[in-house]
């Protein structure tokens, strides 16, 4: 039995067929719907929080240039990341503090050496440890909080150094705190 059906004698149409205007009109709608559909960064702050400072965190370690690399890079993403735009301390809706509590390099992988030979590095990692808050300046209250963010950046012992490995891990650091941020809505 054939698909089609016969109308008049003269003309096959398919049962399931929808006229061209009905087919242009849903189409229409279903493009237009898409248009309804947005998303912005940092919807998840209250809509009063238009601004943020980042404060340099304290730091604990015996690293005195993680300070910086942290609050240059966290400056950098953060707000950009929530749709919010830097701002002083005294001026902001939110702020963020911080303190690095551990800097530490370790060696996870290295292979052993033969009886009385050096065993080989061949990976290390650099752990950083920071307790962060974002608080909210116009209510007073903590929008987010951890006492501890860990992160490891690994690099290659024989084609990197230490400063690949804590630029990695600030990296990390950065994101978690971007990830913590938006997970609080």
């Amino acid at each position: 039995m054939s698909p089609f059906l016969q109308t008049s004698g003269t003309r096959a149409v398919r049962p399931s067929a929808l006229p061209a205007s009905k087919l242009l009109a849903l189409g229409l709608a279903l493009a237009c719907s898409g248009c309804l559909y947005g998303f912005q960064a940092g919807a998840g702050f209250p809509d009063y929080v238009r601004t943020v400072a980042i404060v340099p965190f304290e730091n604990e370690t015996t690293r005195p240039e993680i300070t910086d690399e942290v609050f240059n890079l966290l400056l950098r993403e953060f707000p950009r990341s929530q749709g919010l735009q830097p701002a002083g301390e005294d001026v902001a809706d939110a702020v963020i503090r911080g303190t690095i509590t551990r800097y530490d390099v370790s060696t996870p992988s290295y292979r052993a050496g033969a009886a009385g030979d050096v065993p080989q590095v061949l990976q290390r990692q650099v752990s950083l440890t920071v307790q962060v808050q974002i608080i909210n300046q116009v209510d007073n209250e903590i929008l987010w909080e951890s006492n501890a963010v860990s992160v490891r950046g690994e690099f290659m012992e024989e084609t990197e150094t230490e400063d690949a490995g804590r630029a990695l891990a600030i990296e990390l650091l950065v994101q978690r705190i971007i990830d913590g941020a938006q997970s609080n809505w």
